[in-house]
């Protein structure tokens, strides 16, 4: 992804917002719920996919389909915040498959984690191979969610009506 925002006009926006709703359209909807061709349709997608705006397109899986009956955010605190520390730690969490998210924050705690795991001795295990055994790791604190009450992938443009 480019670091600084990439020049969007308001086709690009609406197409980005649609895709974000419902990837799974064929062009040819896509095209015709933007109003334009599908030739342009598919020249603008493939450009915000060259320019890194769009990063991948993937499923959202409900996790309970899979038996994933645990889901975590984990606060981790270093003892050593050297970037060699860091770095070593983050690669760690982000091989986990059980991690679906991993944030190096500041200030607080080093690292924030989303962890979906399958029950209670499943995240028990990773907690084990990720902080137990790490030495450097000071302090873990847990939250186990109880209810979601809101999930979403989507990323407002500018404008969009709702201030973060």
């Amino acid at each position: 992804m480019p670091d600084a925002p990439a020049a969007l006009d308001d086709l690009d926006l609406q197409l980005l917002a649609l895709l974000q709703h419902d990837a799974s359209r064929s062009n040819q909807a896509l095209a015709q719920a933007a109003g334009v061709s599908p030739a342009t349709a598919m020249r603008r997608v493939r450009r915000l996919m060259e320019a890194g705006v769009i990063e991948r397109t993937v499923a959202v899986v409900a996790p309970q389909a899979l038996g994933v009956g645990l889901s975590a955010v984990v606060e981790v605190t270093l003892d050593r915040q050297g970037a060699e520390h860091l770095d070593a730690f983050e690669a760690r969490a982000v091989a986990e498959a059980a991690v679906q998210q991993c944030w190096r924050v500041s200030p607080g705690p080093d690292f924030v984690l989303v962890v979906h795991a399958r029950d209670m001795p499943g995240y028990q295990a990773l907690a084990q191979r990720l902080f137990t055994q790490d030495a450097n790791v000071r302090n873990v604190k847990t939250y186990f969610a109880i209810k979601r009450a809101k999930f979403t992938t989507e990323v407002q443009g500018p404008d969009s009506g709702s201030e973060a």
